[in-house]
């Protein structure tokens, strides 16, 4: 379970967060968070560390826009969304030694105010509903309990200038880890993982993370393409 020395990540960062949610509002009529109807295999082993996962919304929505299940993050204000999006929450993850602990037991649904709370962070209700079923419920006692964590997390990173970086015809993995080792004092750069698509576009960051949320070198399976490799950022906003 989590302990209170998780929220000590905020003092990673001496100032505010910078904010990623260009624009939010959480619509009046939110669905509700469904249950899980097909859990996968529960893997109930020590924690060792975590990873704070952060999606790069403009290329997850890049070819969604128009897609009913992502209205609430990509289809924009005007169109019934609930904003426009930088990096989103995608989750905070246990990981294990051997295997990542998840499912871990049973858990009711998020209550709408947890999801009303999250939307502006996590902005799709399927998703906040899975991330808590999987990884908070070998984690914390509530929804609430498990998302203020990873909030607390979230709201102490700040963003280097995508858009700008997004412009360099050189950019590389490894520029990017720089970037955010900057824009982080006392997180190295090896502390941040990548994801990107077979072409090279930036589609998540993983913020690895020991067992007391402080930064951590992160292991090959998440740290993903080498620094020199060449990367891309779709701007779209």
């Amino acid at each position: 379970m989590i302990r209170s020395a998780a929220f000590a990540a905020l003092l990673l960062v001496p100032d505010a967060a910078l904010a990623q949610a260009y624009q939010c509002q959480a619509p009046t009529n939110l669905p509700a968070a469904r249950p899980i109807a097909d859990p996968g295999l529960a893997l109930r082993s020590p924690t060792t560390a975590y990873t704070l996962a952060l999606s790069w919304s403009p290329e997850f929505c890049r070819s969604r826009s128009r897609d009913p299940e992502h209205r609430l993050q990509c289809s924009g204000p005007n169109a019934g969304g609930a904003g426009r999006f930088g990096f989103i929450v995608h989750g905070l993850w246990p990981e294990g030694a051997r295997a990542a602990p998840q499912w871990c037991r049973k858990v009711p649904p998020p209550s709408s105010s947890v999801v009303r709370g999250q939307l502006c962070r996590t902005p799709s209700v399927d998703l906040i509903g899975h991330e808590w079923a999987k990884h908070g419920s070998c984690m914390a006692r509530s929804a609430d309990g498990y998302f203020k964590v990873g909030n607390v997390l979230y709201d102490a990173m700040r963003f280097p200038a995508m858009e700008q970086l997004s412009r360099d015809p050189a950019l590389t993995a490894g520029k990017l880890r720089a970037a955010l080792a900057q824009a982080n004092p006392g997180r190295p750069a090896n502390s941040f993982g990548l994801l990107t698509s077979r072409t090279g576009w930036l589609r998540e960051i993983r913020v690895c993370l020991d067992r007391r949320f402080r930064p951590a070198k992160c292991p090959a399976r998440q740290y993903g393409p080498r620094d020199a490799a060449a990367l891309k950022i779709w701007r779209g906003l």
